[in-house]
């Protein structure tokens, strides 16, 4: 099982799509133990090139992203499946599921330690 350290942002996209890949991997397979490395690489590498204050709730580190990436609205919309969700998400009507979680971690590099994390939502 070769694993090399992520040094640069091609490394840590080529680890991503291995993420990927092995997402479903059995539990106690040598394809899961893999998993739980790379994603320890792939952490520790967000986490040293970009930095996020840990304080905030999920909404606001996806609006912080969304700042400092240029993304829009809209490109939350295209990741998360809809108009409607990605605005709801950002007005705080829904919370993010695991599969949005995945797909804003694996996608745009938020930590899902980060997005994981109980926010208040507002009532309807």
């Amino acid at each position: 099982m070769d694993i090399n350290p992520i040094k640069t942002d091609a490394d840590h996209k080529n680890a991503l799509r291995e993420i990927d890949r092995l997402w479903t991997a059995p539990e106690g397979s040598p394809e899961s133990d893999r998993l739980d490395m790379l994603v320890t690489l792939v952490e520790a590498y967000e986490q040293k090139r970009w930095p996020m204050e840990e304080e905030g709730d999920p909404v606001e580190i996806i609006l912080a992203h969304m700042d400092v990436t240029g993304r829009t609205q809209a490109d939350l919309a295209n990741l998360l499946g809809s108009r409607s969700r990605a605005s709801e998400i950002l007005s705080r009507k829904r919370a993010l599921t695991l599969e949005m979680i995945h797909k804003l971690h694996k996608e745009w590099g938020i930590s899902a330690n980060i997005l994981v994390q109980p926010y208040k939502l507002d009532a309807a």
